[in-house]
């Protein structure tokens, strides 16, 4: 330290960059390899879901609920497209149900929560017993649990069909499928019949057949009739059919 306090500089000086040139020379570039992991383009990759289609039915004796099962069959069998099944909550009583021999609930089936549960669904298959050519009231009353959708219109745009049970041959196979479209119509939903997709089933005469152009169908006759083969795959058709159509649309 000299006089006044101040620093005496080492006569030891630090190494002398090479050139101002050098200090500035860009680092070289790495180029990505197959084994280079491309973080950025990982997670800008959506995450393709399975579009899901509901089936909501509501199944006194069993009849609906068989076919809403081969349905699903149908509809899983499709690459995309899975299928999920859900029960409307019943409106009569445990006594009621007992006078009318109903059989238990299959409690692997879960109730629909709440009607707002369905907008988490990209299109739907309702099933329901007639009643006088009309859905059931369990089924009715559903739909009319459905007013805040209505009026906020979130079921607009998405795909429903529809299928049956029925007592008898004039018992309602079609009408109670299209009385049911005014409550599609209503919420701006696309009603989607199978036609006569079904080919030469459609055609066959030689036994009894449930189900028409409106969709899939069976005969309950007195309750113990229970649906046919040819019946179970009307409804295995019809959820390919709606599965392959709900990808259609997705598409668009």
């Amino acid at each position: 330290m000299g006089k006044g306090g101040g620093c005496v500089p080492s006569k030891q000086k630090g190494p002398k960059p090479s050139s101002t040139q050098d200090s500035h020379r860009p680092l070289p570039q790495v180029e990505p390899t197959d084994d280079t992991p491309a973080t950025d383009a990982v997670s800008e990759i959506p995450i393709q879901a399975n579009l899901k289609l509901f089936i909501v039915f509501y199944s006194m004796y069993g009849h609906v609920e068989g076919l809403a099962l081969r349905m699903k069959r149908g509809v899983d069998s499709v690459e995309g497209v899975e299928a999920v099944l859900y029960r409307v909550p019943e409106t009569l009583s445990d006594d009621v149900l007992a006078q009318m021999r109903a059989p238990p609930k299959d409690d692997s089936i879960p109730e629909i929560a709440s009607a707002a549960h369905l907008t988490q669904a990209d299109g739907f298959l309702f099933g329901f017993p007639t009643r006088y050519g009309c859905m059931a009231a369990q089924m009715k009353a559903f739909f009319d649990s459905t007013g805040q959708l209505w009026r906020e219109q979130k079921l607009a745009g998405k795909p429903a069909g529809f299928f049956v049970s029925t007592g008898t041959q004039g018992g309602g196979q079609e009408t109670t499928a299209w009385t049911a479209i005014t409550q599609l119509a209503h919420h701006g939903m696309l009603y989607v019949p199978i036609g006569y997709t079904f080919g030469a089933g459609m055609f066959k005469m030689d036994s009894l057949r449930g189900g028409s152009a409106y969709g899939a169908g069976v005969f309950a006759g007195d309750g113990t009739r229970q649906p046919t083969e040819i019946e179970l795959a009307l409804a295995e058709h019809q959820g390919k059919y709606m599965a392959a159509v709900l990808k259609k649309l997705a598409q668009i």
